[in-house]
């Protein structure tokens, strides 16, 4: 049926005689007047390409769409396109538009999940995801984890931050897959790495410090630093007193500031209460948080507050950190006052 159909577009294009030749060969090798952007355009599964070539006609596309059905079936090109959603480029012509087609070269698009995102941060991002096919709407974190095939584990850090990229009608769920593999590689990896004296006694408390440690600090030199205080503590049986599990115990409305009878209300992610790791991650740890809680920095610190640069000063002994307490806070209060002023 194709080769007759092809055989009756050429007999048409032959009777025309040279006219029409030259408008065919002036078709296939003339831009496309799309816009400067490009123009997005779905071929969906099973569309035949004189359906295609009478649409992008009507689009104002195609100037020719005969012409264009005619190319493609005498080049055994119409039954080799492949579904998928492309860009249309305004330098392309009919030809490079099917060379595309056939090629199966789609649109890609990324989707980028940043360190210590927090699993709620991650689906209302997915949930906005141009092209994505939204599948999980309506659902709870529990049933999420149950269509990933993972019932009752909780979902907090289970998923790698980093650039992801996919193509038009990927699910959601599909998405968090990628996610979740990349997490497991990446958590493998980092404990094949563990220091010999760690206190950590599972890649899960590994993930579970991590997370801590990416929550904690955004300086690379201090991911290291920042571990060993933890690891030290966890090693000596003291309560990591670490402020980032006490806001996140606080649910999503905590905003950064804690009181002191946040500090004293007692939670399973008040490690000022209770000694040892949380139950879960906080949020989605790095490579570099993971390296860090695996292999941490050597010392005899156990204690670290903020200068209020986005760095800390690292304390061996209480007093010490106690005058470290009083400089920042006092830093604090004098530029309090000169705002005021």
């Amino acid at each position: 049926m194709k080769r007759i159909l092809a055989g009756a577009l050429l007999l048409v294009l032959l009777l025309g005689g040279g006219a029409a030749w030259l408008d065919y060969r002036r078709f296939l090798d003339s831009t496309l007047p799309v816009p400067a952007g490009g123009l997005d355009y779905l071929v969906a599964p099973g569309s035949s390409v004189g359906a295609l070539a009478a649409d992008l006609q009507q689009r104002g596309v195609l100037r020719r769409a005969l012409w264009f059905e005619l190319y493609a079936r005498l080049h055994g090109l119409a039954g080799r396109i492949q579904a998928g959603e492309y860009r249309i480029e305004p330098l392309d012509t009919p030809r490079a538009l099917l060379d595309r087609w056939v090629a199966g070269r789609v649109i890609v698009r990324s989707f980028t999940v940043p360190e210590g995102w927090t699993f709620a941060q991650i689906r209302a991002a997915l949930a906005t995801l141009p092209k994505v096919g939204q599948t999980l709407a309506g659902l709870d974190d529990a049933q999420v984890m149950e269509r990933l095939g993972e019932p009752g584990l909780a979902p907090e850090g289970r998923f790698f931050p980093d650039t992801y990229r996919y193509q038009s009608g990927t699910p959601d769920l599909e998405l968090l897959r990628q996610m979740r593999r990349a997490l497991e590689r990446q958590l493998a990896a980092a404990w094949a790495r563990r220091a010999p004296d760690s206190p950590l006694k599972t890649p899960d408390e590994a993930l579970v410090l991590a997370s801590i440690v990416e929550k904690e600090t955004g300086l690379p030199a201090e991911r290291r630093q920042v571990a060993g205080v933890y690891a030290r503590r966890l090693a000596l049986g003291m309560p990591l007193q670490a402020d980032p599990t006490v806001l996140y115990g606080r649910g999503a409305a905590a905003d950064g500031e804690l009181t002191r009878s946040d500090l004293r209300s007692d939670g399973p992610y008040n490690t000022y209460t209770r000694k040892g790791l949380p139950p879960t991650p906080i949020a989605a740890p790095g490579a570099a948080a993971l390296a860090a809680a695996v292999d941490p920095a050597p010392g005899d610190a156990l204690y670290f507050v903020a200068r209020g640069d986005g760095g800390h000063v690292f304390s061996a002994t209480l007093e010490d950190h106690q005058r470290a307490v009083r400089d920042y806070r006092a830093r604090r209060a004098a530029a309090s006052r000169g705002e005021s002023e």
